[in-house]
């Protein structure tokens, strides 16, 4: 398992001391609606996600806490995921706590994590799914040197409502720059 670094993170596997930051994560009404979890009633069910995030055994993922340098908080959660070992290719999601959004966090995170995909993974390809309403989202994808690829149609179910909404598809490549 690895840990890397960026400006202004620690970004390293998720551990149970993350619990009480994972659990206002988890339950934040933005992350419930662009990247839901399961349920997450109490810490013990927030200490059972981060023990299968940090779980990397099976290969198909690997999900990381980030942790503020400054204040020693976690700010975030990234996860490489649907790593297809044979087409060398992975997905790429991401949750930001309500404190830390606006100050980069998701472009370090993701840039950091893509970049390592290609270079401990030696994938080919990752990708960034996100409702086109997500326009956040967007922005991150576009400056971490995600290429806008096209729309999904209905790719996206709404969180608690039964809803379908189109997604936008990102991908990076090796050479493709990122920050």
């Amino acid at each position: 398992m690895e840990r890397l670094e960026t400006r202004d993170l620690v970004i390293r596997p998720p551990a149970v001391e993350d619990a009480p930051r994972a659990y206002e994560l988890m339950n934040d009404p933005a992350v419930r609606l662009w990247n839901p979890t399961g349920p997450c009633p109490d810490l013990e069910a927030a200490e059972k996600w981060l023990r299968a995030g940090a779980d990397w055994s099976e290969g198909n993922h690997a999900t990381w806490s980030a942790i503020d340098r400054a204040s020693g908080l976690m700010v975030g959660n990234v996860s490489l995921f649907a790593i297809d070992t044979d087409d060398l290719v992975a997905k790429i999601g991401y949750r930001v706590h309500a404190d830390a959004r606006g100050r980069g966090v998701a472009r370090q995170m993701v840039d950091a994590v893509t970049r390592w995909a290609f270079e401990s993974r030696d994938l080919m390809r990752v990708q960034l799914e996100h409702s086109v309403h997500n326009e956040a989202s967007c922005r991150v994808a576009a400056v971490t040197g995600f290429v806008l690829e096209g729309t999904a149609r209905s790719a996206y179910a709404v969180p608690d409502s039964g809803d379908r909404e189109d997604c936008h598809i990102h991908g990076r490549l090796p050479g493709d720059p990122g920050l």
